[in-house]
Formats: structure tokens, C-alpha cells, sequence
């Protein structure tokens, strides 16, 4: 392929517009009921407050990861097809007005934006019905400079802010975020996790996931308020634990005819030995966690453990015995009624978080944008809701896209340049012939555009 060089260039069409997938996107956003939510429940004091956190979320869609790039959305004739588009510095003037209270409203917000999304399009939780999954972990957001308030050294030795994010997912449906936290940059991993977690498991009840819940978390969230909260909301959990002495005694105890061997359909890297592992062994034991803490609020379940072979057992840490030179060990406590083998693997699962939590890092939370603490804290509930409702646009779009990356979606479904029409009082967007995905943008746009079913 090569440029033709018998081509000018000039931006003088005012009827292009260069994302005219935010059109049913934000249509979609409308019928999930984000706008009317914005106006009720947002006191923050500053004018048309709704239309301006609307105007966030759309300029995320489009790619927007800096106030600054929220001007995206003002070129062409996009005025033509979206309203309350507002410049970058009356933005970020609002988003300086938020205190933590009003934080916390966009939190419900977005809760109850999630609900609607899944009532617009119910294969958005496909499966949760029967068993959902809430994966709790945190990250360190690097930023430079020293004036922005709540920037610590955190746990990873990275000058940042932290952001505590709980995933909601089921065995058949890609996830979506149901809880977030912005922190400091120096607080401990499990630090509010149990308040996250009890929101998180509220938010996936109103949203239909009726059926079992597991919470599923790493040693950094192995916590007794965690866990309470977990059998407080009547949810399974499932957190990795520390090798403590009480730990390390439970696993010494387990018979050696008490160990099943399995084997991984795929092979995974494992960190610590650098290399593949194809195999590895599991088992599990009775397990009384926290009895440090009173009687009543000692946590007894079960540990199940997953051992694989050490290639160089003189790496082992010195005066671990026979047991822990030879295998390393992987233990997580649980309440479910999992088989042995299928709460390994469940367990593994929570890796999904990872995943979830790199994709706004590569678009809207690629930066925390303002200097100050609350701003920050409602730009990341802001990218939280944009993830879901441009996730619920790829469910709406096609098989393919239900579970597509961030960046596919906006590639895909977002960044379609289209000519805008008027005639009879209507606008009509004119896009691309042989465009690739056309089938599933028009699937899109039938579900944002359908007129809901009345109710009696």
C-alpha cells in the first residue's frame, strides 16, 4: 500500500465528524436512564452539572484520556448530532468543584447506570444469574510533578495515586466494573476493600445477579473485615493467603495420598520459578483463619492449596523443610461448595481484574488529570461508567465485540467518520461504504434507538 501523491489536504467540512459511533453510544447511555440520574442525584454546585459530567463520559468514549482531549468532541458537525458538548477548561473547572460527598453521588450514579445498562441489554450479564464473580484488586496510577493532593509512594515503589476497582463477571460474560475507589498513594492494598466489596455486591444484585456471588481477592485482601463483609452480604469468598506459620503448619499436615494432580489445558507462566507450568498438584485441608482475633469472630473454612515442583530446590527459603523445598505453594482460603479441583481453578480466575484494570489505563485513566484529590476521584467513577457503557455497546454490537478490548470498541464502533445530512428536519449520518464491522453497528444502533417496551 502506498499514499498517492496527487492528494491537498484541508479541514473546511463542517458537516464531518470523526466518532459517529457516540451517537447510539450515548443513546444507549440515555436509555439506561445516565442523564436523568446525573440531574437527580448530583448536588454538586456548579450549573448544568449533569450535561457536563455527560460530556465527560462521552469524551472518553471517543478517546479522551486529559481534560484537555475532551475538545474531541467539539470539531465538525458533531453540535449537529449531540448536545451540551462543553470546553475543556468549563470541565475541568467543574470536575475542581467536587467534594467527597458528591463523589459518592456519582458512585450511586454509576451503580445505577450499570442496573440499566443490564436491563437495555440483558446478555450484558448473561450467566449471572446462576453465579457471579467480584474480583477486588487495586493499582498505582504513576503522575510526576508534586502538587497533586493524595500523591504517596505506594506499595510498588511508584509515585502515584491508588485506585481500588471491584469487578463484576459471570463464567459467560466479559466484565464490568461495579465499584471503584481513588486513594492515596500510599494506602495498603486492603485498606475500605470491605465497604467496597458490600457496594460492589449490592450493585450486581440490582443489576440481576440473583444467583450465588464469590468474592474473589489476593493476599493483599486477605483481611477479616473483607471476609465478614463477604458472609455478611451472604456472598462466597475466596482470597489468597499469606504463608504464615498457622499456614505453612496446615499445609505440613495434609497427607501425601490427599494430593490430585491436574493439568492445565494451557500452559502458565509462573513468575516466581520463570518458566511454564504445564502441571501441578492440589489438595485441601480444614483451616481456622484469624485466631488471633476473638472466638466469635474467627473465620473457620476450608485452605486449598496448590503445590508445583521446584526445578531448583536450593532456591527455597532455608529451614522451610523437606515439604517446602521441594514444592512451592500457592494456599487460598474459601466458604464455597466448590469441588477441590473446581475452587483452584475458579480461583485462578481472578486474574480477569488484571486485565480490566489495563484497559483504562491505556485510554481514560492513562493520566489522573487535575491536581486536585476529588477531581481525580470523580474522573476515575467517570472512565468507570464510560467502560461499562461502551462494554454494554459491544454486547448491543455482536458476539465478537461482547467481549472485545476497550480500544477494539472505540476502534471499531466509536471512530467512524460519517458525513452529517439534513433534510425534513432530520440528520442523517452518511458512513462509509464496506465498512467492516457495519453489521454489528447497525445492531448497535437498532438496541440504542428502540422505543422501550411499555409498562403496565
Amino acid at each position: 500500500m502506498q499514499a498517492l501523491h496527487t492528494i491537498d489536504a484541508k479541514f473546511d467540512d463542517a458537516n464531518l465528524i470523526g466518532s459517529a459511533g457516540l451517537v447510539p453510544v450515548m443513546r444507549l447511555a440515555e436509555r439506561a436512564g445516565l442523564q436523568q440520574l446525573l440531574a437527580e442525584r448530583l448536588s454538586v454546585s456548579s450549573p448544568n452539572a449533569a450535561v457536563k459530567a455527560g460530556c465527560v463520559v462521552a469524551g472518553m468514549v471517543a478517546g479522551a484520556d486529559s481534560i484537555d482531549d475532551l475538545d474531541v468532541l467539539r470539531h465538525g458537525g458533531m453540535a449537529k448530532v449531540v448536545s451540551g458538548v462543553r470546553a475543556p477548561s468549563t470541565v475541568g473547572t467543574f470536575l475542581r468543584t467536587f467534594t467527597f460527598g458528591h463523589v459518592r453521588q456519582l458512585d450511586a450514579v454509576s451503580s445505577q447506570v450499570l442496573a440499566g445498562l443490564a436491563g437495555v441489554v440483558p446478555r450484558l450479564l448473561a450467566g449471572s444469574e446462576a453465579m457471579a464473580f467480584v474480583d477486588i484488586d487495586d493499582t498505582i496510577r504513576e503522575v510526576h510533578g508534586y502538587k497533586k493532593q493524595g500523591v504517596a509512594y505506594g506499595y510498588s515503589g511508584v509515585k502515584g495515586l491508588n485506585a481500588q476497582l471491584a469487578v463484576l463477571s459471570s463464567p459467560t460474560c466479559a466484565p464490568v466494573i461495579a465499584a471503584s475507589r481513588l486513594r492515596k498513594g500510599n494506602t495498603v492494598s486492603g485498606q475500605g476493600a470491605a465497604n467496597l466489596a458490600a457496594a460492589a455486591i449490592a450493585t450486581a444484585r440490582r443489576a440481576g445477579a440473583c444467583g450465588q456471588v464469590m468474592v474473589r481477592a489476593d493476599s493483599g485482601y486477605y483481611r477479616r473485615d473483607l471476609i465478614t463483609a463477604a458472609r455478611k452480604a451472604k456472598a462466597w469468598f475466596s482470597v489468597t493467603v499469606r504463608m504464615s506459620s498457622a499456614v505453612t503448619r496446615a499445609i505440613a499436615a495434609i497427607p501425601e495420598e490427599a494430593w490430585t494432580t491436574i493439568k492445565y489445558p494451557r500452559a502458565i507462566w509462573d513468575q516466581d520459578e520463570q518458566r511454564w507450568i504445564s502441571e501441578a498438584q492440589v489438595a485441601e485441608t480444614s483451616f481456622t483463619a484469624f485466631t488471633s482475633a476473638r472466638k466469635d469472630e474467627q473465620v473457620p473454612c476450608r485452605l486449598v492449596v496448590r503445590r508445583v515442583e521446584r526445578l531448583n530446590k536450593a532456591a527455597a527459603a532455608a529451614g522451610q523443610g523437606e515439604l517446602f523445598a521441594s514444592w512451592r505453594h500457592h494456599g487460598f482460603v474459601t466458604n464455597s461448595r466448590l469441588t477441590t479441583v473446581a475452587a483452584d481453578e475458579t480461583h485462578r480466575d481472578h486474574a480477569i481484574v488484571e486485565q480490566v484494570i489495563a484497559e483504562p489505563k491505556s485510554g481514560a485513566l492513562a493520566h489522573a488529570p487535575s491536581g486536585k484529590f476529588d477531581a481525580n476521584a470523580a474522573w476515575l467513577t467517570l472512565a468507570c461508567l464510560a467502560f461499562n457503557l461502551l462494554r454494554a455497546a459491544g454486547v448491543a454490537a455482536s458476539v465478537r465485540h461482547a467481549k472485545a478490548r476497550w480500544a477494539t470498541l472505540r476502534t471499531q464502533l466509536v471512530a467512524i467518520p460519517a458525513r452529517v445530512a439534513s433534510s425534513a428536519r432530520r440528520q442523517t449520518l452518511h458512513l462509509p461504504t464496506n465498512w467492516p464491522w457495519a453489521h454489528a453497528w447497525n445492531n448497535l444502533w437498532a438496541t440504542a434507538t428502540a422505543i422501550p417496551a411499555a409498562t403496565t
